[in-house]
Order: C-alpha cells, then sequence, then structure tokens
C-alpha cells in the first residue's frame, strides 16, 4: 500500500510517496480504506519541527474517513464495510490505516465521506472549547481568533447556535475577514489592532470567552480583551513564540481564567473520553446545523502541496488529501 512518509524534518518536500506494509488491525483497534485525509496545522508542525515525531519513519494525518477494513480482537460495536470517521494521533495520510476502536466513530446518516473527514478534529474541539472549557453561557460574547480555518468557521456557527450575544472574529487578511462573515460572525477584525477595535464594539467592557490558537503575544493581546471574570481557552501555538506565561498580575486584575485543551492530548491521555464529546459535536452537521467549508482537495500524492498552500498564510476553511474518494 502506499502512504505519505517522512524520514527527516524540514520544508514540504521531506514528504515522499512510499510503498509500505499493509497495517494488521491489533486488538482493539480495526483497519481502515481510507477514502479522505484532513490536513491540520499540526501536521505542518510534526513535518517541519518534530512536533510529536518519536521517530522516523513517520506519516503524518489526524483524521481519516473510509470504510473498515478488518476488526481487531476483542472490537465491538463496528463491522467490516462500515463507513466511519477516525481520529488518531499520527498516521492518515495512508490507504489503509490501524486506530483505536475508541477513536472510530459511524458516519452520521446524510454525511458524505468527504464531509466526515472533516469531523474528528474540529467539531470535538469546537465543542469542548465552547462547553466543556469554556462554559459558554446563553447570552455571552465570543472572540475567536483564526476566524476563517477550520476551527474558526465551525466555532462561529456553534457558538451562533448555543445563543451567543454577540460573536467577534480576528484574522490575518481582509479576504479572509469576508469569508468568516459567513459563518456566524457579527464583526471580523484583521491584525493585531484587534483589541482596540474590540473594545470600541463593546463599549469597553471586552468579551467573556475567547478562543486563541496562535499563542505568543496574540494569546496576551486576547487575554487583554476579556471582560471582568472573563475565561480564555488557549488551543494551540500558530505562531510558533515562546509560550506567553500568565500569573497573577494578568489573572487577578478582572477576575480572568486561562485554560488550555489538546485534542491530541485528550485522545492520547483519555480516549473514552473523546466519544461523548464527538457525539455531541457531530449532531448539528448531521442535522444540517453547521456545515464545515472544504475549500481545497489534493490528491495523497500532492501532500506537499497541500503543506505549502497552508503555509502561504492564505487559506480558509479546510484542507483534505483524497486516497481513494466516495
Amino acid at each position: 500500500m502506499r502512504a505519505v512518509v517522512l524520514e527527516e524534518l524540514g520544508g514540504p518536500e521531506v514528504l515522499r510517496l512510499t510503498e509500505v506494509a499493509e497495517p494488521v488491525p491489533a486488538p482493539g483497534e480495526v483497519t481502515l480504506d481510507v477514502a479522505y485525509a484532513g490536513v491540520n496545522f499540526a501536521d505542518l508542525k510534526a513535518r517541519s519541527v518534530g512536533y510529536r515525531v518519536s521517530g522516523f519513519p513517520f506519516t503524518p494525518g489526524l483524521e481519516a474517513s473510509g470504510r473498515i477494513r478488518a476488526l481487531g480482537e476483542g472490537v465491538t460495536g463496528l463491522r467490516v464495510g462500515q463507513e466511519v470517521t477516525a481520529f488518531m494521533t499520527a498516521g492518515a495520510y495512508a490507504e489503509v490505516v490501524a486506530v483505536p476502536a475508541e477513536t472510530v466513530f459511524p458516519v452520521p446518516d446524510g454525511v458524505s465521506l468527504r464531509t466526515a473527514a472533516t469531523l474528528p478534529t474540529v467539531l470535538p474541539t469546537v465543542q469542548a472549547l465552547l462547553h466543556e472549557v469554556g462554559r459558554f453561557r446563553e447570552g455571552e460574547t465570543v472572540l475567536v481568533q483564526g476566524a476563517a480555518g477550520g476551527v474558526g468557521t465551525v466555532a462561529g456557527q456553534m457558538a451562533r447556535l448555543a445563543g451567543a450575544g454577540r460573536i467577534y472574529g480576528v484574522v490575518s487578511r481582509p479576504e479572509k475577514a469576508e469569508e468568516a462573515l459567513k459563518y456566524g460572525y457579527d464583526e471580523v477584525f484583521i491584525g493585531d489592532g484587534f483589541p482596540e477595535e474590540l473594545r470600541a464594539a463593546t463599549g469597553g467592557r471586552g468579551v467573556d470567552l475567547a478562543l486563541d490558537p496562535v499563542g505568543g503575544e496574540t494569546l496576551r493581546r486576547t487575554l487583554d480583551s476579556l471582560a471582568v471574570f472573563g475565561r480564555l481557552v488557549s488551543f494551540g501555538n500558530a505562531s510558533g513564540e515562546e509560550p506567553w506565561q500568565a500569573g497573577p498580575g494578568e489573572l487577578y486584575s478582572g477576575a480572568r481564567t486561562v485554560s488550555g485543551f489538546s485534542i491530541i492530548n485528550l485522545a492520547a491521555e483519555n480516549p473514552r473520553a473523546l466519544r461523548p464529546l464527538a457525539e455531541r459535536a457531530f449532531r448539528p452537521v448531521a442535522e444540517g446545523a453547521v456545515e464545515l467549508p472544504v475549500t481545497a482537495e489534493f490528491p495523497l500524492a500532492e501532500a506537499a502541496e497541500a503543506h505549502r498552500l497552508i503555509e502561504t498564510r492564505t487559506t480558509t476553511g479546510k484542507l483534505l488529501l483524497r486516497v481513494a474518494g466516495d
């Protein structure tokens, strides 16, 4: 079978399509014939700086949709040939993957395999950011960094469904602002000047809940944008800057809270917690209340081109690799 493999860290050119041995499911695992694989920023960090790469050869990829090829010993509740979507900590850029059954989910009725490949990372992440970690309450105001990205476009819609009062986004380019406004946002700010614009938009109050995947100085500015008793949830460090530390001086003022979430950590350390989270998160997609925009699709052999496109910072929505297709 074919898989995208890297033998060293570097630019997109280190991603190579290679013939590898087909996996066999271990006890508690299933193997999938992959239809589509999602492309995430974490894949670029793995390739370029070794984020969560334990050794070589290494195949990136956190999520895939497809059909179950075989069941490992002890697996129940799933069947061969069933259409599923799966979360994994690595390995999705391949024609066949082995995945723990605990992080394999049946595709909701009426959802295509193409859309299903976008579900395992984005939907549970947004569900956790808003509700489990962010403790969102109806009527509150929300600020989302990266509002035009895969998580951002869904966060705007799900905050709207949950009854947010006002939803604000931040993006890096004007064309991204236009895209984000299609997905639930009331107002979208461009660039690092957002704190002043946000304060003006909220009459100086700030927001109740802020979601930040950027880190660094952006996280500092986001923290300063919170209202009294506001909460900030960090879920990434896309900036690549040194982690910024928050202490009593920053948190006591305004009684602010900072917390964090990583779906990769959750799946690795407590996969049983992922299932109820995913089931709640998938429901609005199955009901047609939330859209996951796929804005670019590449064949498996062109994974490097997908990475190059993301690195331009011009992309919006979700990118996919087509392995076998529907």
